[in-house]
């Protein structure tokens, strides 16, 4: 799956919709960066599947909630959101400006 290609209208919420949704419960967030970055660095409660073995792993997701996909800046969760819109997961988003902004929004971060 090439990260740098995705549609002009892919559905993005920013960090501040994503903590909403969390809040309230309503979404699950799917991190699409390599392992050291989500060890480094990640949302609480995110789910770790790099974009190089979302294509093997989807068929493992659960799907009783939407996806806010989620990476450093937003560009590979662009694309990882499409490729689930094209699979059947409706509603899944993607965080504008990634788990950078998230952390710059003074939001919580784990680490391991």
């Amino acid at each position: 799956m090439d990260h740098r290609e995705h549609q002009e209208n892919t559905p993005e919420i920013d960090v501040d919709d994503l903590d909403e949704l969390l809040r309230n419960g309503s979404v699950r967030v799917l991190d699409v960066r390599e392992d050291w970055e989500f060890r480094r660095r990640r949302v609480p409660g995110a789910t770790s599947v790099p974009m190089s073995r979302l294509t093997a792993q989807v068929g493992t997701l659960p799907r009783e909630k939407p996806y806010a996909v989620i990476c450093e800046s937003g560009s590979r969760s662009l694309a990882a959101t499409d490729f689930l819109l094209s699979r059947g997961f409706e509603g899944t988003v993607s965080v504008r400006g990634g788990t950078s902004a998230w952390a710059r929004a003074g939001r919580p971060t784990e680490k391991d």
